[in-house]
Parts: C-alpha cells; sequence; structure tokens
C-alpha cells in the first residue's frame, strides 16, 4: 500500500525556536508551509522531510508519520489503527512539488536512518505495518540486552525500527526517537560543531562496522542518534 515515509512530524511548543534549532543541526533552510494561526515548517531530506507543527505541548515530541501512497483519494487521509498511533497517507504530490522547486539547492548530508516505535504490542504491529500498510518485515529478533523484542520494517530508505521491552511496556505506542545516517561521521561532527551543535564521542555501533554518535543539543529534546554505515 505505501511506498515511502512521506513525512515525519515533530509537535512543537514554539515553531519558530524549534526550527531554528533543527536548521543548525540537519543544515536545511526550512520551507514555511503553514498560516498565521498553525505555523509549519518542513525540512525536505533526501529521503524523506521532517514536519515541525506547533502544538500545546510542554515539549517537542514526535507525533506521527505521513506515508506516500499512491492509491486515489490519499492526500493526507487519516489511518485508523489498533495501536492508536497518529499515521496519514498521502500522495506526495506536494513534497514532490516542494523538491523540484529545491532541485538547484545542494543536497543535505543528512538523511533519516530509522525512526524508533515502541510498543506494548510488537505482533499487533507486524499486522500493521506489516499487513495493513505492506511494509517489509526485514528482521524480527528478541535481544533483552537491547530492550526485549525488536522489529525493523523497511521502506523508501528508511527503517521503522518497532522495540517491545521485556518489562515496563509503554501504556501507549509512541514514537521515541529518530537516528540520522551521514556517509562521514567524524566530517559530520566538525561541521555540527562549528554550527554549535554539541555530540557524544564517537563510538561503534550495535551493527559491526558502523560508527555512531549521540546528538546533545539542538535535538529538541528527543533521543537523537548519528550514524555511519559500515
Amino acid at each position: 500500500m505505501v511506498h515511502a515515509f512521506d513525512r515525519i512530524v515533530f509537535t512543537v511548543p514554539a515553531v519558530a525556536e524549534a526550527g531554528a534549532l533543527y536548521r543548525q543541526l540537519l543544515g536545511v533552510e526550512p520551507c514555511n508551509v503553514g498560516s498565521g494561526d498553525a505555523p509549519r515548517l518542513w525540512f525536505p531530506l533526501p529521503n524523506t522531510v521532517i514536519e515541525l507543527e506547533q502544538g500545546s505541548c510542554d515539549s517537542p515530541y514526535i507525533k506521527g508519520i505521513v506515508m506516500a501512497a499512491s492509491e486515489p483519494g490519499s492526500r493526507h487521509a487519516r489511518f485508523v489503527n489498533a495501536r492508536g498511533l497518529d499515521i496519514c497517507l498521502d500522495d506526495g504530490t506536494r513534497t514532490a512539488a516542494l523538491r523540484k522547486q529545491r532541485e538547484a539547492l545542494p543536497e543535505p548530508g543528512l538523511r533519516v536512518d530509522h525512526l524508533v516505535l515502541r510498543t506494548a504490542d510488537a505482533q499487533e504491529c507486524i499486522d500493521l505495518f506489516g499487513g495493513q500498510l505492506g511494509l517489509r518485515l526485514a528482521l524480527d529478533k528478541t535481544v533483552p540486552e537491547w530492550g526485549g523484542r525488536m522489529l525493523f520494517f523497511r521502506t523508501g530508505k528508511i527503517t521503522l525500527e518497532v522495540i517491545e521491552p521485556e518489562r515496563e511496556k509503554p501504556p501507549a505506542d509512541h514514537f521515541w526517537g529518530i537516528a540520522f545516517q551521514c556517509p562521514d561521521l567524524g566530517h559530520t561532527a566538525r561541521e555540527l560543531a562549528a554550527r554549535g551543535v554539541s555530540l557524544s564521542t564517537v563510538r561503534k555501533g550495535r551493527k559491526p562496522g558502523t560508527l555512531v554518535a549521540t546528538v546533545k543539543s539542538h535535538c529538541l529534546g528527543i533521543p537523537t542518534l548519528l550514524l555511519q554505515p559500515g
């Protein structure tokens, strides 16, 4: 049914302030697609768009996802699901138009590698993301030292990592964190430092050959990782 992550949506208390921070983190000039009473920014990355919307909240959080679907009538249609997640379907025409307008600009150095969802029921997530939405389940494994049962769904060069903890299962499913991929983490770390963004020290990732660093500032308080593939 779906073939890409069209947008990943963050809700923030103040779009202007959050946008300034994310502009420094991503190195991308955002596009204002909102109105005066509903400010909204889009940050186009090579494989999706990060959307910041203003909402009534004390702190930023990842609200949901908009999946690109080719079915007629899928222009920002809410996808009702048993897990209560904020999922919409869209035909992708608006994001395609934005990319057309900006095709002469340099491509950003970061892209989304994976999005993390915490759930109380991994099997229902398989039914939702695999069965109903048609995402490919690339891996299903249980690793207690990494947090419990882990599912990895792939589409549009982005992974949705679903974690069902062995203990202390979340009262409600929620998008918890995000990881951005870069080709050279050392180079990216130096660029970010020059823009005032703080990172942890670079370390080996869980997957052999990868390098990772935790973003310590400008990430809106949302768990954020930088990753260099193997």
